[in-house]
């Protein structure tokens, strides 16, 4: 695959050619400067910028660097002081058009090719269920995988599950003294969402019950030692819950599966021998009967240093330990370049003391990059964090149900063709695509309102507002003649406005997608395609597409048509969201 290049970069290279005839060697290989631009496709300052060490006035530099801009694929004229504003020759944004349709990847490049990236995300505790608290992680992190692996890199999906611990003596010694309890019956879902109202009960009586306390202590180290029959009942209890998060998972339609389960308890053979490492590299001190480590600039409101507590006054290892044993064993055994940490922003301080303490001890270093990626709480419509009436937390299972319904409602009224299982099919599609592009829609680091009525609007920025584009777009591709749609493109056809607009912004998929990469922001990639899906309706209001004035015309346009429902296409997918072609 030969990687396409954008016409941006064609822009730059011609200003860079222009720089190696007029400027001295030590400035002509600057950056040429060029950006996009409202008054042109696109502009170049690199004359004001470089006036000065040139020893020329910028527009006196301008106009020589003008002079070597000849007529062809980009031309340029000067503006103001000593802009030059690039415009891309007609014929040349058609052969762009042309030469992404002929690349199965749209012109795509794969920049990371050769690496490798963990992704740590969604991490639910077993013997609970998924709710609204899980929906960023999951949902943000899904769309890194997806981007992060079509640029190129093996990602490797981690689901850290929350399955040790002292928290599974206390439920699993409960569930012993309280056998009427029926958590066995049922489906998974059924299963789990009891063990969540039991698990609710046994903390209830763990603060309550000092003599719980003891037996639910020595559950723990029935655990912890093996005991075959307190095991037995903790596999069920995974088991059981791992098959309902699944369930949630397929409905969601996210990549995770049970294979990408690498839980809490997977680390716990290398607790003690981490320890002993930090303790023998100097790293974790004793204080106050407990193993910590401690930073010269992590400090309380008091002024006291707060430690990274490894290992706890009665010998215990909590999640502290366990991160530094999953960080461990990803740095040395998976030999990756990146490590992303898909946690919400609460957790950020434990994260900087985690990575500080991997670099000290010499697990973690350069050019391994370690990134936690943390986002904002889903708030309520009142500005608080969503919760059900009775106060609860909302179970990400009844969400997606309030959601579909919600589109439901909102195809109600909406002229259609479908029927059946094909209708119910959409409206599946709308209302789970909805959820997740109104979380991805907004900067990972904000709080997001959760409004089921705007989500599934198909006015503004919304997941069912691309989708209803993707298919509008393709409908007008299943009218189109075969004959016109097989034929080449005509380079020599004039361009719109509406239509260079829009070329222009399918050029930039693959830089928006590189950014998404870069700065860990799927924001970014919704932002283009909802500018994407408006600079189409522009194209409609402007340009007849099956009925344009000349055959080669509606050639050119239909092409241009199934660019941009592939683009948008290809741009839900990475967010996850599912395109129908008919809505």
């Amino acid at each position: 695959m030969t990687e396409v290049l954008a016409v941006m970069s064609l822009a730059e290279e011609t200003v860079a050619a222009a720089m190696a005839r007029v400027l001295p060697p030590e400035l002509s290989e600057r950056d040429p400067l060029v950006r996009p631009s409202e008054h042109a496709d696109f502009q170049s300052n690199v004359a004001l910028s470089l006036a000065k060490q040139a020893g020329r006035p910028p527009r006196e530099l301008a106009r020589a660097l003008h002079a070597e801009l000849a007529d062809g694929a980009v031309s340029a004229t000067l503006s103001g002081p000593g802009f030059l504003n690039l415009r891309v020759s007609d014929a040349q944004l058609w052969t762009q058009v042309g030469a992404r349709l002929a690349d199965h990847r749209l012109g795509v490049g794969e920049p990371l090719s050769g690496t490798r990236t963990v992704v740590d995300y969604s991490a639910p505790g077993i013997a609970k269920e998924l709710h609204v608290g899980h929906l960023r992680s999951t949902v943000i992190g899904d769309a890194l995988v997806r981007v992060l692996g079509f640029l190129g890199t093996e990602v490797v999906r981690q689901n850290h599950l929350g399955d040790w611990g002292t928290q599974f003596g206390m439920l699993i010694q409960y569930l012993e003294e309280h056998p009427e309890a029926g958590w066995q019956q049922g489906g998974p879902g059924e299963r789990v969402s009891a063990l969540d109202g039991l698990y609710r009960a046994a903390r209830q009586k763990f603060d309550a019950d000092p003599e719980f306390v003891e037996r639910a202590r020595l559950r723990v180290v029935a655990l912890q030692a093996g005991d075959e029959a307190t095991l037995a009942v903790w596999r069920e209890l995974v088991a059981v819950s791992t098959h309902a998060f699944q369930q949630v998972y397929d409905r969601l339609g996210v990549l995770l599966t049970p294979e990408d389960v690498v839980g809490e308890s997977a680390f716990n053979p290398f607790l003690d021998e981490v320890v002993a490492e930090l303790v023998e590299a100097g790293v974790a001190v004793e204080s106050d009967g407990a193993l910590c480590v401690f930073f010269e600039d992590v400090t309380g409101p008091d002024g006291a240093p707060v430690p990274l507590i490894v290992r706890k006054k009665d010998g215990g290892y909590g999640y502290p330990a366990t991160d530094l044993a999953a960080l461990r064993y990803r740095l040395q055994k998976l030999r990756v370049d990146r490590i992303l940490y898909v946690v919400d922003a609460r957790q950020s301080l434990h994260f900087q003391m985690v990575f500080a303490t991997a670099r000290r001890a010499g697990w973690l270093t350069d050019p391994v990059e370690v990134v936690h990626v943390p986002f904002g709480m889903v708030m309520g419509p009142g500005g608080t964090p969503f919760k059900t009436r009775s106060g609860t937390t909302v179970r990400l299972a009844d969400l997606l149900d309030a959601a579909v319904e919600g589109a439901r409602r909102a195809v109600a009224d909406k002229p259609h063709e479908l029927g059946g299982e094909a209708l119910e099919t959409v409206i599946r599609a709308a209302g789970i695509g909805a959820v997740k592009y109104a979380d991805l829609s907004s900067s990972r680091a904000k709080n997001y309102v959760f409004d089921i009525e705007q989500m599934v609007s198909l006015q503004g920025n919304t997941g069912v507002y691309l989708q209803y584009a993707h298919a509008r777009v393709r409908r007008i591709l299943d009218k189109a003649p075969a004959q016109a749609s097989a034929s080449p493109l005509d380079p020599t056809a004039p361009l719109h406005p509406a239509e260079r607009a829009l070329i222009l912004l399918l050029d930039g998929f693959d830089a928006v997608l590189r950014e998404v990469a870069a700065e860990l922001e799927p924001h970014r990639l919704c932002g283009y395609l909802f500018s994407l899906a408006k600079a189409l309706t522009d194209f409609y209001g402007a340009c007849p597409v099956l009925k344009a004035e000349t055959a080669g015309l509606r050639t050119n346009r239909l092409a241009l048509c199934r660019l941009t429902a592939q683009t948008l296409a290809k741009g839900l997918d990475l967010l996850g969201l599912q395109s129908p072609e008919r809505m």
